[in-house]
């Protein structure tokens, strides 16, 4: 099951993330289910590239703030 669009998302992810880690869900969630199979597995590699993405935005933020 594919995603085709962010509207195709579960609705605890369109509620919960915004339009462009919805976007990074969908891209991830989409390979994934192509790599594993599994729509459990490929949820969770999304959720893991949502989460590393935000904590290196977080940190990129940190970071200039620090050098400001």
């Amino acid at each position: 099951m594919l995603y085709k669009s962010n509207k195709d998302l579960p609705l605890d992810i369109q509620t919960r993330l915004s339009e462009a880690y919805q976007d990074l869900y969908r891209a991830a969630f989409n390979s994934a289910i192509h790599w594993y199979g599994e729509a459990s597995k490929a949820h969770k590699v999304a959720l893991s590239a949502v989460k590393m993405q935000s904590a290196m935005e977080r940190n990129a933020l940190v970071e200039s703030l620090v050098e400001s």
